[in-house]
């Protein structure tokens, strides 16, 4: 949590920080409330930005392109999506006409479709089964993408284990690569070939 991502989730991390909120209020402690309360604001903030920065890099419209979104859960080593970000961007996408590729090693296509069909997330079933491919590796997601967005840090998705060239060759050009989590190597990307978008860093 304590370096620039695409935003956290859980459900526990955010609940903490609401009751600490509530506590503040409950004491007479506004500024302290407000303090706690903007943590959260900031967050749903950042997905958004985040969101924002691919449309834009994209030349200002995603409308049928190709975009493989590499995570669901709300961390590595869990199959829990509870707030995941991966919501927040794969709703926005689909709002803009994007068709998503999603892969996540522990996340079940049920719950990818249940979660984007939420009350609430802005996407309906039928969007849903038009805009959203749900893939059984990062390889098959990656083929024939305009962009790569890395929403969940597995250790699969690092350089040492994914085979970026051969990603690379199979993409459209000019390819993207949007690291949201900071587990790339910007650099050995732009030396394949990727344009390259890291979280934290500028434009």
């Amino acid at each position: 949590f304590l370096k620039a991502s695409v935003g956290f989730g859980g459900s526990c991390f955010q609940k903490d920080i609401l009751n600490l909120v509530y506590l503040s209020e409950q004491l007479h402690l506004p500024e302290v409330a407000a303090y706690w309360k903007s943590v959260v604001t900031m967050n749903e903030y950042q997905k958004q930005r985040f969101t924002h920065r691919i449309v834009r890099t994209l030349f200002n419209t995603v409308t049928n392109k190709r975009i493989a979104l590499l995570g669901f859960a709300f961390k590595k080593d869990t199959g829990d999506t509870r707030e995941s970000a991966a919501i927040t961007l794969c709703s926005y996408l689909i709002q803009e006409r994007a068709n998503v590729a999603v892969y996540d090693p522990k996340v079940s296509a049920k719950q990818i479709k249940m979660d984007l069909t939420e009350p609430g997330v802005g996407t309906n079933e039928a969007e849903v089964d038009k805009h959203i491919q749900i893939c059984k590796s990062a390889y098959e997601a990656c083929e024939g993408a305009a962009a790569i967005v890395i929403c969940t840090e597995w250790d699969e998705f690092k350089m040492h284990q994914l085979d970026y060239q051969k990603i690379f060759d199979s993409m459209q050009k000019p390819a993207f690569i949007f690291d949201g989590r900071l587990i790339l190597d910007a650099a050995k990307l732009r030396d394949i070939g990727f344009r390259v978008e890291t979280i934290g860093k500028s434009i």
